[in-house]
């Protein structure tokens, strides 16, 4: 029984015509991939300005024949009542509603019409299929986050069992809880690890202090999925070590869905099907191969909200070698919220700060997480979990390289905690910025 296509119906969700025509659209790409792109985005664009009060409101002198000229929307553009922003004919009974996650400091709720939420699965499940995992048979091992309270907790743990999934908690990341799980991988025919990154990371070094590889312990695993949090090379090496699996790095969104996807050459596949995906820079220019900027996302076939030209408030990079059938992301380079401003006037990614830190404290090997905040211009503060606390030793090598990948005379302070605070969905937000 297709267990997971049947609990989407159940919902409204018509999954069997969203596969259809997913596969029309990669048919008509193979055939004429610019005409597609050009007639997808001036049709989403036609039908806002004619059916969405508020995108005609917002774009007020758009014209859907000229893309560049159409206006950037943010996520503040959109903290406004759900209903003040929906398409003509839709309501509480034709849509999918949900919330972003927060973790851009900018939460809103948006929808989407019920065949787009059928398309983004279809796609996710297209994506998978790549390495053989069939949603409707695969059994997952799910490190996420999960509602406390008693309704929502019950709601997801009844959409973990029609979905073939086991979810292990990532608020309790101890040697005890980590012991707990590796006894269910025992128990259980799992197919593959689904999850944040951080929380997988973890339990991978676990593994690694006990010299225990996952694969040994469950025969039946074939991948591992990391989302929702960036994966660094060193910590995909440790998973491909530690779970004897290949790892694979899923990029999306809860109000776009699938945004990129890791084939079997280790090349982030842009999603093209039902999304159009731009580099910007910060006069709103689409930028070449190669160069960094912000990026901006089209949903093309969610016809019950507009997210046109969205910028999403990530940062990255399209490779060199991407073409227009075949874009590929090189690199997320953080939130545009994530920038480390300095008082020499010097900006950078909040990654640089962690790349610098991440590789002097772990080659200790002792701490087990970490988070910065910059807490003034030029007063950072580390708080950090480990076996034991840092030596002086280390917190002088720290400070130096911060100088010297940043620059001088800035203010570092450290504190070892128990345990570091995640956000009710469960993520870890590695750098924050309390500068306005």
């Amino acid at each position: 029984m297709k267990l997971f296509n049947l609990s989407l119906k159940l919902k409204g969700f018509p999954i069997t015509e969203a596969q259809a025509f997913l596969k029309a659209i990669q048919n008509k790409q193979k055939l004429n991939l610019d005409d597609y792109i050009k007639s997808s985005k001036e049709a989403i664009v036609t039908h806002h300005l004619k059916h969405n009060p508020f995108y005609k409101n917002f774009a007020k002198h758009a014209n859907p024949k000229d893309w560049n000229a159409l206006p950037i929307m943010t996520k503040t553009d959109l903290q406004q009542p759900l209903n003040q922003r929906l398409s003509e004919g839709f309501s509480s009974k034709n849509i999918f509603v949900n919330k972003t996650s927060g973790s851009s400091g900018t939460p809103f709720i948006f929808a989407k019409d019920k065949f787009c939420h059928a398309l983004i699965w279809a796609n996710f499940m297209d994506r998978y299929n790549w390495f053989n995992l069939d949603l409707n048979h695969a059994k997952q091992a799910r490190f996420y986050g999960i509602p406390l309270d008693k309704k929502g907790y019950y709601k997801e743990r009844l959409k973990d069992t029609l979905s073939n999934r086991f979810r292990f908690s990532v608020f309790d990341l101890s040697d005890l809880a980590f012991e707990k799980n590796l006894k269910k991988f025992e128990h259980t025919a799992f197919d593959y690890l689904y999850g944040y990154t951080s929380a997988i990371v973890q339990f991978a070094k676990y593994l690694e202090q006990n010299n225990m590889v996952l694969k040994t312990v469950c025969p039946t695993l074939q991948a591992c999925i990391v989302t929702s949090e960036m994966l660094f090379p060193e910590d995909k090496t440790l998973l491909e070590v530690q779970f004897g699996i290949p790892v694979i790095n899923e990029y999306g969104a809860a109000e776009l869905g699938l945004i990129a996807f890791q084939n079997q050459n280790n090349q982030w596949m842009v999603n093209t099907e039902d999304l159009f995906v731009e580099i910007l820079d910060e006069n709103n220019n689409v930028l070449p191969y190669g160069e960094a900027g912000r990026i901006v996302i089209t949903s093309l076939y969610n016809k019950a909200h507009p997210f046109i030209r969205y910028d999403l408030g990530d940062l990255g990079t399209l490779s060199k070698t991407s073409t227009a059938r075949q874009p590929i992301l090189e690199k997320l380079t953080g939130r545009t919220s994530d920038v480390v401003k300095l008082p020499s006037g010097k900006k950078a990614a909040g990654l640089t700060f962690y790349y610098v830190t991440k590789t002097i404290i772990e080659n200790d090997g002792q701490v087990k997480e970490f988070i910065i905040e910059q807490l003034k211009l030029d007063t950072f503060k580390i708080s950090y979990t480990s076996t034991n606390a840092l030596t002086e030793k280390h917190l002088n090598d720290i400070k130096k390289a911060i100088s010297k990948y940043l620059e001088p005379n800035l203010i570092v302070t450290f504190e070892r905690k128990p345990i570091l605070k995640r956000s009710k969905s469960g993520k870890l937000k590695q750098f924050k910025s309390y500068l306005s």
